[in-house]
């Protein structure tokens, strides 16, 4: 499902034929005292009119100054989602954002791997399959293929999905640990502790709660001693402080990493890598009575996640795939395995360290995590079934402060989607694209770029969303506005980059309020003109919102765009650089209004008792009606 990274020659045609037709509209006075016949000339143009023809076919190519083989390559990891229950509104979390991430990386022409999946072995594996009178195999397939679902409902856009019950992964996974054997990382040993159950993981007794309860899953933990394999991690504590001073963004936010520090100074006992009680897992090598732990295991899904299908699976032909991810987006609740444990894996083994770990907050609910094990989970098909995958991903990724937690509220859920997508963005697409087939026949009467000279509002746009490339491209930069939208992109503060991007919308409603060209259209003569250059301008801005948005609500900005006039094959050729004003040229001709995205609406249900009673049914029985924005 990778998007295609393509360079698109969008409206060169526009601009040709379009220019000579606007030369020859000046010729004959077009610019006369009569607004009507302004557009009627507009129109009739032969000029004009083979200009319409020509560009009304996709143009999209492949850009030759871009080999995706010499491209940045930027390769990123959701965590492999245990298969126990299916998907919550956690995993969907993390998942939204890492597809807006890609998409972003995506338009700045970087080689993206987006990498998600199913860690799908051990013990909670097997009772789950149990107690559903089911095999492992078979509710790991139904569970898997739920994740698959569910991503595709909210439009992600990933390009590998593993299971760790592939035979590609499990060759990998006993080569692996065969190489940290052979480092001398691997010991058998006795090994007695408080087990839970749900994390996988043996606690120490001074992180549990009253009954040796688990904090995390409130649980009391099981007393268990095992023969098992161990991994040195000890041995790795100093590499593992220098590697945190030495490079201080590796794990992000830099809370997260004030954390890990804490766990490494407090001293790093050996873990145990193998179960003796666990059959549904990778077997160890050399030793079938003992099954590879779930953990250890599971990591090296955002390798053997490299591989293609038909190859050979080796370490060294995944490696040399994308290996090191440049990020792995995870929960906080599995920092430690992979900001202490992976990272003395991958050193053990001899192979590179990913670039960042970034631990995101909890989604809460009355003020408890959710997830799976507690049972208070929100359900996300049923959210995106309801409210549509751009109103779920819009109001994630803004109203949670990414790294942070966030609450979820449904009446907060509705006033922020109906503000920002319906109001802000849709009505003003609405409203405009309805004063341009009412006044000039939903044409465009100049260049974007010729209407907005000298223009306040592409001031304004161009602070907020720069086109042009620090690095590569330095030379185009001069000496412009700092960026906003790209450079919170870039730091993954995603509520930050949807602010900037809601600013140009608010800018380009106060700008079509301030200019009335409604007013200016019943003027006729140059008022008219300035009218439909104003039209011209504020779908300027909403062409370049439509690209700078697309990371977080793709199926919306598609909208927005094809009501523009291209069509989705343009849409997905886009780069960050289309940004850049100027897109829209004359005599192109727009689609008709049509609200890209409808309000929601709150239906009340009041019971036919008395006013007290009435009231509070109408607090309490509210459910959420979709319903089309009226044109303006």
């Amino acid at each position: 499902m990778a998007c295609r990274v393509q360079h698109s020659m969008q409206n060169s045609l526009w601009f040709l034929s379009s220019s000579r037709f606007y030369s020859t509209i000046q010729s004959q006075n077009v610019r006369s005292k009569n607004p009507k016949y302004f557009c009627k000339k507009l129109l009739s143009s032969s000029s004009f009119s083979k200009g319409v023809r020509h560009c009304s076919a996709t143009a999209s190519y492949t850009d030759a100054n871009i080999n995706h083989s010499n491209a940045e390559s930027f390769v990123l990891t959701t965590p492999l989602y245990y298969v126990n229950a299916p998907p919550h509104m956690g995993s969907a979390y993390t998942t939204i954002a890492a597809d807006a991430i890609a998409r972003f990386q995506r338009l700045l022409r970087k080689k993206v791997i987006f990498i998600t999946g199913t860690d799908e072995h051990g013990e909670k594996i097997a009772g789950a399959a149990a107690a559903n009178g089911s095999s492992p195999r078979e509710h790991c397939d139904s569970v898997s293929q739920a994740y698959k679902l569910l991503w595709r409902d909210l439009d992600i856009a990933y390009d590998k999905f593993i299971r760790t019950t592939d035979s590609k992964h499990e060759a990998l996974v006993k080569e692996f640990y065969s190489k940290v054997l052979a480092n001398g990382d691997i010991y058998r040993a006795d090994y007695e502790g408080l087990y839970c159950v749900n994390c996988e993981e043996y606690k120490d007794e001074k992180e549990l709660l009253e009954n040796n309860c688990c904090p995390m899953h409130l649980k009391p933990c099981v007393r268990r001693k095992e023969d098992n394999y161990f991994f040195a991690l000890s041995k790795y504590q100093k590499r593992l402080e220098d590697t945190l001073t030495e490079n201080p963004d590796f794990v992000q936010p830099s809370f997260r990493l004030n954390e890990v520090q804490g766990w490494i100074k407090s001293g790093l006992r050996d873990f145990s890598i193998s179960r003796a009680s666990v059959d549904w897992g990778i077997a160890v090598p050399n030793d079938d009575k003992q099954t590879i732990y779930v953990w250890f295991d599971a990591l090296l899904g955002y390798i053997s996640a490299l591989l293609d299908d038909k190859e050979k699976p080796n370490l060294q032909t995944a490696i040399s795939s994308g290996w090191p991810a440049s990020l792995h987006l995870i929960g906080k609740d599995i920092l430690r395995f992979h900001a202490v444990y992976w990272p003395a894996m991958l050193m053990s083994a001899g192979l590179s360290l990913p670039k960042m770990v970034f631990g995101h907050g909890f989604l809460t609910k009355d003020g408890l995590k959710m997830g799976k094990s507690l049972g208070n989970t929100l359900e996300p098909t049923d959210l995106v079934h309801r409210f549509g995958s751009d109103a779920v991903r819009y109001f994630f990724l803004k109203e949670v402060e990414f790294g942070s937690d966030g609450d979820y509220s449904e009446d907060r859920f509705i006033n922020i989607i109906n503000a920002h997508l319906a109001n802000t963005i849709g009505n003003l697409l609405n409203r405009t694209l309805g004063l341009l087939k009412k006044n000039c026949q939903s044409t465009l009467a100049t260049d974007s770029a010729i209407a907005a000279e000298g223009n306040a509002l592409k001031d304004t746009v161009e602070k907020l969303v720069k086109f042009a490339y620090e690095k590569s491209h330095s030379s185009l930069l001069g000496k412009g506005h700092a960026e906003k939208a790209r450079k919170h992109y870039e730091n993954l503060e995603l509520s930050s980059a949807c602010e900037a991007v809601l600013e140009i919308g608010n800018a380009g409603n106060v700008y079509i309020d301030g200019q009335a060209p409604w007013s200016l259209f019943k003027q006729g003569g140059s008022a008219f003109e300035t009218a439909a250059k104003d039209l011209v301008i504020v779908l300027e801005a909403l062409r370049i919102i439509a690209i700078a948005l697309s990371p977080i609500t793709p199926s919306l900005c598609l909208r927005i765009y094809t009501q523009l006039g291209y069509s989705e094959d343009q849409f997905n050729a886009v780069t960050w650089n289309d940004t850049k004003w100027g897109g829209l040229k004359c005599g192109q001709v727009m689609a008709q209004p049509n609200p890209v995205f409808g309000r929601i609406e709150l239906e009340t249900e009041a019971k036919n008792a008395g006013d007290s009673t009435n009231k509070a049914s109408k607090k309490m029985n509210k459910t959420p009606k979709t319903q089309k924005a009226v044109e303006a």
